[in-house]
């Protein structure tokens, strides 16, 4: 029996056919040669680019097309706690009969996802060579951090309204791995929004815009440090994939951390 992110246990499944609502672990599925497997995704599941395209789409990561899911005769369904409504879930569970939860909060916490989508889809020799990978980017991030000096960070994920990140959160604790500390420090929502009348713009050394969910470009950049009065060397543009995509991108994702925060 393996365990998921809900304390479900799961059989092994030697010849699933799963349903993967969740991008970045729709890329972890194909770096774990289930391909094959695979048979339907998201939308938003956009990597790996040319091979994502022969999977079926059914609809985003909030809605779904049911009969579209339905079609796909599917023996597993793989989802995030925060990513996947569960109202939704629950609805895909009248008909498909293995539920994947998943809910890394820490970089290191894909070390157990790589293990758990290893073992029951038996690819536990690809599932080794992952931790591996992300052992030694991560052994090379505590490292690097040593010379890198901390600072605080706002971190946008959205605008109108304003909205940021708690710090328990997987993006908040991948940026904490290059000494970059997201502010604020408490918050009672795990995405808050963000009262920038509150002195906070002042308090932090970088403002960071993130390329998703919300598709911060450069224009938008300039328009807040306008609007706000903020020094255009203080504002920047970070790759979201590379901070909130768990699964194999975290691999690329530590290092890109450790590039970005040393220009900073």
């Amino acid at each position: 029996m393996f365990i998921d992110a809900l304390g479900q246990e799961h059989q092994p499944a030697p010849t699933p056919r799963i349903l993967s609502l969740v991008p970045s672990i729709t890329e972890l599925l194909f770096d774990l040669d289930l391909s094959k497997s695979l048979v339907g995704r998201t939308a938003f599941c956009v990597h790996p680019k040319e091979l994502v395209k022969q999977v079926k789409s059914v609809g985003g990561t909030k809605q779904v097309n049911m009969d579209k899911v339905k079609a796909l005769n599917a023996t597993h369904l793989i989802v995030n706690i925060d990513e996947n409504p569960k109202e939704l879930v629950e609805e895909l569970g009248e008909f498909i009969p293995n539920i994947v939860v998943t809910h890394p909060n820490a970089p290191e916490d894909n070390i157990e996802l790589y293990k758990l989508l290893g073992n029951i889809f038996e690819r536990r020799d690809q599932a080794a060579r992952l931790i591996s990978e992300l052992q030694a980017a991560r052994t090379h991030v505590q490292m690097s951090a040593c010379d890198l000096p901390q600072k605080k960070v706002l971190y946008f994920i959205w605008k109108d309204p304003w909205m940021t990140i708690a710090p328990e959160t997987y993006i908040s604790r991948t940026l904490a791995s290059v000494n970059l500390i997201t502010q604020p420090v408490e918050t009672d929502k795990r995405y808050p929004e963000v009262d920038l009348t509150s002195g906070i713009l002042d308090e932090v050394d970088a403002i960071l815009f993130s390329s998703e969910p919300f598709l911060f470009k450069d224009t938008h950049l300039a328009e807040f440090a306008e609007t706000y009065n903020q020094p255009k060397d203080k504002l920047h543009i970070i790759d979201g994939e590379m901070t909130s995509w768990y699964g194999s991108r975290a691999i690329t994702g530590l290092r890109y951390m450790v590039d970005f925060a040393g220009k900073l």
